[in-house]
Order: C-alpha cells, then structure tokens, then sequence
C-alpha cells in the first residue's frame, strides 16, 4: 500500500500548500510569480527574507543550561535537593554541601552526555546532499545562469535541474520530464521507484532520482513542504518508559520510607527515652542513610560510559540517555522493511519459460530490451530493475554483443511497459558459456531474406507488467523446438488465465513479476510506435527480489540470542515481506494485513500482535497502533525505521531507532540514530544497554540492602541505648566512602547470561532483594552491638560512646566491602575475580574503615580507637557474614 502523507500537495496536480495549483507548466509558473528561465538574484532574495531559509525545522538543541535545568526533574535528584533543603535548615551545613556536589555532578554529567549526543547527531546531517542545480539570472535582462546553489538558500519560483541521484531539495512542481522515476521509499514505504512524466505532478523533499531528468518550480520549502509537516504536530505527551517507570518506582518507595523513618525515630526517641527535637539532625541523617544519594551520578555514569563507547566506535548515538536502558530492556524489536532488513534496489532472481521452467534466454532478451532502451530513450541511467537484469545477465556470462539497436520506446507515466526492436546479425545465437545451453530466437522470428543472412533479423522485445504484456500477446512459446525460447502456439483464453495465475503465484511468493515477449518485425522506414506492440509471444517471466541489507541476517540472529523477536512492519505485499524473512532465517508465519488490523479492537489486536511476525500493507497509522499494542500487552517495544513514513511508529515505540541515512525527520524522531550502516551494531547497542543497566541494578542492590540493614539496626540501637548509636557526621562520612567505593562497579564485568535476556529495572524485585539481604545486614549489624557490648567496659561513658561509634563505623564499612564483592554485577563471587577497579575500591573501603577511628580525623568525628579484642571477634563475624551472604546470594541465582 503506497502511502503519501494527507495533505493536499501530495497528491498529484491539486492545490499545494502555498496555493499553487495547475495542470500545465505555464499555469504552474505563473501561480508561483516565477518564469522558465528562473528568478532573479534580487528576487530570489526578497523571497528568502520572506519566506525564510529551506531548512527542516527539526527540534533545535537546547542550550546546556537548559539541559541542566532539565536534569533537576529527575527523581531522585529531586529527593536529595529535598533532604538538602532539610539539613540547611537544621544547620547540618556539611550533609547540605555534600548533597549539593552531589546533584551537581550528577545533573552536569547528564546535560554533558546529551549535550555531546546531539552534536554526533548533528554532524550526520553533513552526510546529506548541501546543494542543489538552480536556473537563475542576475538581472532582470540577463540570460539565465545554471549553477550549483545551497539547498537552504532555496525559495519558492526558483527552477531547479535534477538528474540521476540528485535528492529532491525541495516541493517541486514538475515543468519538463524525459523518463524522470524517483524513489519514494523515505515517504511511502514502497521500494519500487515512481514515474513521473506530466506537468504540474509534484514531486517532493526526500525523495531521490533514480533514473531521467527533470527541470520542477519550487513549489514549497523549509516548514512548508510535506516532509516537514508530516511530523504529526499535536503528538501529546510521550508515554514514560521503562527507564522512568522504573527510577519513579524505585524514588517513591524510598520517599514512603523516609517519610515513615523520620519520624519513627523522633518518636521513638521521646517516647522510650524522653528526647525531643536534638534527635532530628540523627533523624535526618537515618533518612539519608537509606538514601542511595550517588544513585543519579552512578546512573548518569553508566549510561553515559555506555553511550561514550558507542559513540567512540562510530557505530551508535544514544541522543537520549535513558534511552540506553531502555534498549537493554527491549525484548520487541519492530522493523521497517524497506531500507533497513532490504536495500532500496531489486536483484535478479529467476528466469522461467510460460510452463514455469527456468530459461536463462528470458533473462537475456529481458536484459537486452533493458541496455537498448537505456541507450536508444536516451535515459541519463538505467532504472533499479533493468540495472539488476543487465548486472544478472553479465554475471552469467551473456551479453549483447552483435545486437544491434534500432529504435526503443520506455515506461512512463501510465504506461508500464518498455520494449526496444534489435536487430540481430544472421546465425547469433548468445551464449551463456561454455557447456552452457545456447538461447535461439523463437521459431516464428524469421530473417528478413528468407534465413540467417547478412541482413540479419529485427526483433521486437518487450517487457513490463505481466497483465500489461499479455494482453499483448498472441502466441506462447511451448518449449517443443530446443532449448531456450521455442516456436509458439496460438494463445487461448484457458492459456492466459493459467499464465496470468502463474504471474500472481510469482508475486505471492514475494517477487516483481516481469513479463518478457518478442515478435519478429519487418525493416520499415517509418518510426517505431506503441501500435507496433501487438501480436508477441510470450517467452516467459523474470522474477526480481529485494536485494537483503549485507548484514540484516547476522544481526537477527544476534537479536534472537539475546533474547529480542522481531517483528516486520511494512507497506509491502505480504508475499515480498514474507520471502525477505525467510531469506534472513526469520520464520515470517502467517502475515498480518492493515484490514485485518483495522477489523481488531485493541485488546485483540494486543493478542494479534504478540503472536504475529509480519505486519503488511501498512500504513503510518497501523505501524502506530501495533506498537501500541505491544507496549500494552507489557512488551518493551523498540522500532526501527527510516522515513516519514515511520514517524508515528517511533514516537510510539519505547525506543525510536533510525539509521544515519534515514530521513533528516525521522532522524529527529529517533532516541538512538545508528551512525554505521552495519546492523548488527544495533546488538552490540542492546548488549551495552544491558551491562550498564546490570551496573545501576548491582549498585541498587548493595547500596539498598546494606542501607536498609544500617537503618534497622540504628533504630534499634537508639530504642536499647541511651546515647545515638551514630552521628550524623559519622553517617555522612560512612555513605560518602561506601557511595564513592561504588563507582568502580562500572568496571564490573557482568556474567555472560546478561546478553542473553532483556534487561530492566523492576522496583519490585529490587526491594524483595533489599529486603531480605537488608535483614541479613541488620543481623550482622546487631552481631556486632554485642561484640561491642562484651568488649567494651563501659558504653555509658563518654568513652564508651566514642568507641561504640567507631567499632560500629568500622563494621559498617567492613560489612559494605564484603557485599560489594559478593553482591555485585555478574557471576557468584566464588566463580571469578573481581576486576581491578573493584578490588582496589574494597580494599580502599576496608582500610578506611579500620584506620580512620585510629587516625587524628577519628577525634574529630567522635570516634577512638578500639581494644584489640574487637578486632578479634568482629573477624568471626564478618566470616559468618560472608558465608550467609554467599549463601542467600546463591539460593536467589538458582530461584
């Protein structure tokens, strides 16, 4: 279903946007004020004041502080600010700075990643045509003046050349044609190029020339044309992704939490032991100890480390930086056909006589009408189909030589045929190499002096639609007399169905069906026309396929490793949608079409689509509304797609996907923008999305549960003691260490079974696991209250109360290092060696833990040195520790 965007200049000959209306060049250029000889400079530059430069008018980046600014919204970001605010007000000055440089970071490492993102983007605009070949004039009195000129200084009445691959730079009404077709993937999804051939026909931005030239009248540029104003304009709010979903179900847990902690304490703390408001500083400081206040900065750093690999690699640019989990979680992948599994271009596939066998002499004679109409039409360059059947003919070793041209007549607007007549010296007969069978010209061809004389033999060749051609026809070859194109018989009606169905069997089994006949025609002086076309014979059919992208098939089996289907979106006949998955090893199963997606409400269409892998002859609406649905049966659905046509789809999708020859639109659209042509980048690009987001769900993990295990054991302490069991200072300083150690989970290498399945942020798992390790650290925790009860003589004392501080920080930073090495990213801890960074960043924390209290900072943070005996006792514990915590670790792998 080829689709053009509903607006009135997109179809044909009617009113344009700008008004421009007629059905004759004259009528055309008098409606755009303009002439066939162009603009003046002065004019030209009057227009462009008024109408403003011909540039899409895409998103424009925001400025960094506004990308700043932006970051503040975050979550968590938003908790820490709160918090902040808290601690100045109660004059904790040291949490409220520290929370300060925190939110800094994190929102100045965001706004940077995007920031650089953009301008990746925005660098592969540079890969698209700047210029396009305008008609102008100096003066008013002046001849016109060709020259190349940028396509932003474009305006409405200049007259503008195309020739073979010049990108239409603009709405143009076309004035003058010689066997002008474009190629309207980007727009309508269909590969097959368009004729064009009458005045007044449009022919619009993004569109390419694939064969013919052209002289058009800008008709419309900049906002004006149809491939600006086919980004829908009233889109509404984009629906929150995996990625938000998650980070705003994580933020409000931890603030119902802290909500509920604070003032549990204060009043715990003035029923049980009679304190008032000097609690709330500890109060505060037990809400930001269960607060993972490095969260934003790990995350922001994990995905921007991400990002900044793909990116590095030229192959991936993650303009959004959530979007990089998002991809990582993504376990639907929707494609857009044409231009991302196919090429934009048809290749040869089989060539078989009316009784379906194959016959390389089809090829042939379809290959020499090809080359003769090319040279004898005087097209500037072959279309996409004769390209593909003059490169399949020479690859087998044929070729034209001795057949001489003598006059061709081609396709055009209305007319779907292309025929030339040849001459053939006597006795040719074209090889297809040695061994090879040897095609012959059909029986009823004879030469013109009675046998293969000097004057040799005028051949009419003609190919094009198969309906078109057998109309045509009068005869059908039989194949009785040799190899190759035989003598024919007269053609039936029961004939002409059977080949007709055999034609549409082609078609079905996902081919462009060509029909190829030849008749002998008599030397004549008169000039060749289209009445000349009549009474052929049919030789056979050639069947062309769309040419598969070199790596779409290694890049599905990536894809389906890691656990990702893929489901085809296209415009396309069911039958060639079908054909290209099965060539790229993807079982295409029964295809879906757009009425039967039209027929089903959302709920069934929601059934529909989780069990259906080809979705064909859509339009932007159905490839939309399927993406929809996915998302609603709960799938992370990602699209990838190229043109405007695919617009809807990706604001739709969780994550828009394009690659960098994809409309400058589309690319706008896309959340991810693939800078390399190699496909299977868009695996590597899931698996970085996941090992990044098994670094921020390995940092949740540790930090939750060792915090929650803190919390419990703090509110206990302050219930069973008479002093706080921690400052608020000491419980600064212990989550700055234990945060700052963490970083180095970036470092991490996660387990291979990480690739393998979609990877996401589920708030619900993730507190299940905090949960149960939190009161696993909570008993460590008061294992370690009556170490310090036996060791310590009196913990009443001020004394006691300084060592009770440091014997429970020490534990504390002993306790996080433990977890953080058996509860990090990747395999059980037993199975492998941490990385590096990982066991530098332990070892750090273990030996700030044991030094500090014994360091001169240790007076000054409340805390002294310890006997011994503490030392002793507290290995005893973290060894039962570490053995439950492997334990429970391995008990939720295997679950």
């Amino acid at each position: 279903m080829a689709w053009a965007p509903d607006r009135p200049a997109a179809r044909g000959r009617a009113t344009g946007r700008n008004g421009t209306t007629g059905t004759t060049a004259l009528e055309v250029l008098r409606a755009l004020e303009s002439g066939p000889r162009g603009l003046t400079e002065a004019e030209a530059d009057a227009r462009l004041a008024r109408h403003g430069e011909n540039v899409f008018p895409g998103r424009r980046p925001d400025a960094w502080p506004r990308r700043f600014a932006r970051s503040l919204r975050d979550p968590f970001t938003a908790v820490l600010l709160s918090l902040g605010l808290v601690s100045a007000a109660l004059a904790a000055w040291g949490t409220a700075c520290v929370i300060a440089v925190l939110v800094t970071v994190s929102c100045v490492l965001r706004a940077t990643g995007e920031h650089r993102a953009d301008r990746s983007a925005a660098a592969l605009r540079e890969l698209v045509a700047a210029t396009a070949t305008v008609r102008r004039r100096p003066a008013e009195p002046d001849a016109p003046v060709t020259r190349e000129l940028p396509v932003e200084q474009l305006v409405p009445g200049d007259v503008v050349l195309l020739a073979p691959g010049d990108l239409v730079p603009a709405d143009l009404r076309l004035l003058r044609t010689t066997g002008l077709t474009v190629h309207e993937a980007a727009l309508t999804g269909e590969s097959a190029p368009a004729a064009k051939g009458t005045a007044g026909d449009l022919c619009l931005q993004g569109s390419s020339v694939v064969s013919g030239s052209a002289t058009g009248v800008v008709a419309s540029t900049g906002a004006d044309t149809v491939l600006s104003g086919a980004l829908p304009q009233d889109r509404g709010p984009r629906l929150p992704g995996p990625f938000d979903r998650s980070v705003n179900g994580i933020a409000w847990t931890l603030v119902r939490f802290m909500l509920l902690t604070a003032p549990l304490v204060l009043v715990a703390s003035a029923l049980l032991r009679g304190r008032g408001l000097e609690t709330l500083p500890f109060a505060v400081a037990v809400a930001v100890g269960l607060t993972p206040e490095m969260l934003p900065v790990v995350v922001t750093t994990a995905l921007a480390r991400g990002a900044a690999l793909l990116a590095r690699g030229g192959e991936v640019i993650v303009r959004r930086l959530p979007a990089l989990h998002d991809l990582g979680a993504v376990d639907v992948l929707c494609v857009d056909k044409t231009g991302t599994l196919t090429q934009d271009r048809p290749v040869f596939d089989r060539a078989v006589d009316p009784e379906g066998r194959e016959d390389p002499a089809v090829l042939h004679w379809a290959a020499v009408a090809a080359l003769w109409t090319l040279h004898l039409a005087e097209l500037p360059a072959p279309d996409a189909l004769d390209e593909a059947l003059l490169d399949a003919d020479e690859e087998r070793g044929s070729g034209a030589d001795g057949v001489e041209g003598v006059a061709a007549l081609p396709c055009g607007p209305g007319r779907r045929i292309a025929s030339a007549l040849v001459r053939v010296p006597g006795g040719y007969e074209p090889g297809y190499g040695p061994g090879g069978p040897e095609p012959v010209l059909p029986g009823n061809v004879r030469t013109l002096t009675g046998g293969r004389g000097p004057a040799g033999t005028y051949v009419l060749v003609v190919k094009g639609a198969a309906e078109d051609v057998l109309e045509r026809c009068t005869r059908v070859a039989d194949g009785t007399d040799g190899p190759g194109v035989a003598d024919g018989r007269p053609l039936s009606t029961a004939d002409r169905a059977r080949l007709a169905a055999r034609a549409d069997a082609l078609a079905e089994s996902g081919l462009r069906v060509l029909a190829v006949a030849v008749a002998e025609r008599p030397a004549s002086t008169g000039p060749y026309a289209p009445e000349d076309e009549r009474e052929l014979t049919l030789a056979g059919f050639v069947g062309l396929r769309d040419a598969l992208a070199p790596t779409a098939a290694e890049a599905l089996t990536v894809l389906a490793g890691h656990g990702v289907a893929v489901k085809v979106l296209t415009g396309d006949h069911p039958g060639t949608a079908a054909r290209a998955c099965r060539e790229l090893g993807l079982d295409p199963g029964e295809p879906l079409t757009a009425a039967r997606i039209d027929a089903a409400g959302d709920a069934e269409l929601a059934r529909l689509a989780a069990r259906t892998t080809v979705f064909a002859r859509c339009a932007p609406e159905h490839k939309a509304r399927v993406v929809r649905a996915l998302r609603t049966a709960g799938h992370t659905t990602g699209f990838l797609g190229d043109g405007v046509n695919d617009l809807a789809a990706l604001h739709a999708a969780d994550v828009g996907i394009c690659p960098r020859d994809g409309v400058p639109v589309a690319r706008e659209a896309a959340d991810v923008v693939l800078a390399s042509k190699d496909l299977t980048a868009l695996g590597r690009a899931v698996v970085t999305g996941r090992r990044s987001t098994g670094h921020i769900a390995a940092y949740l993990r540790i930090t939750l549960s060792s915090n929650l295990g803190n919390v419990i054991a703090m509110l206990t302490a302050g219930l069973l003691l008479p002093f706080l069991p921690m400052l608020p200072a000491q419980v600064l300083v212990q989550n700055l260490c234990f945060d700052a150690a963490q970083l180095s989970l970036a470092f991490d290498r996660p387990a291979a079974t990480v690739h393998e399945r979609p990877t996401v942020l589920r708030p619900r798992a993730l507190f299940r696991f905090m949960t149960a390790f939190g009161l696993l650290n909570a008993a460590a925790d008061l294992a370690t209250f009556g170490v310090l009860a036996l060791t310590l003589r009196s913990a009443g004392s001020t004394g006691g109360q300084t060592a009770f501080h440091a014997g429970w920080f020490t534990e504390n930073l002993l306790t996080q290092a433990l977890v953080m090495l058996l509860l990090r990213a990747g395999r059980d801890a037993a199975e492998r060696r941490a990385p590096l960074p990982v066991r530098l960043a332990t070892t750090g924390l273990a030996v700030v833990g044991l030094l500090l209290p014994l360091s001169p900072l240790g007076p000054a943070l409340g805390m002294t040195a310890l006997p011994p005996l503490y030392y002793g006792l507290m290995a005893v514990v973290l060894t039962l520790y570490g053995a439950a915590l492997a334990a429970a670790r391995k008990r939720a792998l295997t679950q």
